[in-house]
């Protein structure tokens, strides 16, 4: 916050974007409870990148799934890019999602003061709910059901 205000965090807004994300997952991964992956092709120019979602945990009101792009795809192989991963807890009680893990950083904090020995942003949480939205969006507007094949017998 450059003008010396404090960033506060919206709380309603915060919600309403961890319920929503609840509900795309669910578009996205609608036998969630059954299956441990789910996979989706998304157009990236004349190439197709590979999006992964696979069940880490589940419990009797909470479920743990990570998200990443396959490794491989070709502009993933660039090596200033890195791939994205992130963790989502699902509550299902409270039909909400938040992210949980972000690039191998866990736990995030409602917000941080600024500058902070790890230089997260001041609303970080906020950040990667809402990127965890957007790539949601991207894949229910763009992406193609991909079958897991199981082996034989």
């Amino acid at each position: 916050m450059t003008d010396g205000r404090r960033y506060r965090v919206d709380l309603p807004l915060q919600i309403a974007e961890c319920d929503a994300n609840y509900l795309r997952l669910w578009r996205l991964f609608p036998r969630l409870r059954e299956d441990d992956t789910r996979m989706f092709e998304l157009p990236q120019g004349a190439q197709q990148t590979l999006v992964v979602f696979t069940v880490i945990e589940r419990g009797p009101y909470t479920t743990l799934v990570e998200l990443r792009q396959s490794p491989g795809t070709p502009w993933l192989e660039e090596p200033w890019l890195i791939e994205p991963r992130m963790r989502v807890r699902l509550y299902h009680d409270a039909r909400s999602a938040e992210v949980v893990e972000f690039q191998g950083v866990r736990q995030f904090r409602p917000r941080y003061d600024y500058p902070n020995a790890r230089m997260h942003q001041p609303d970080e949480k906020a950040q990667v709910n809402r990127f965890l939205s957007e790539f949601l969006a991207v894949c229910l507007a763009e992406g193609t059901a991909r079958a897991v094949l199981a082996p034989a017998g």
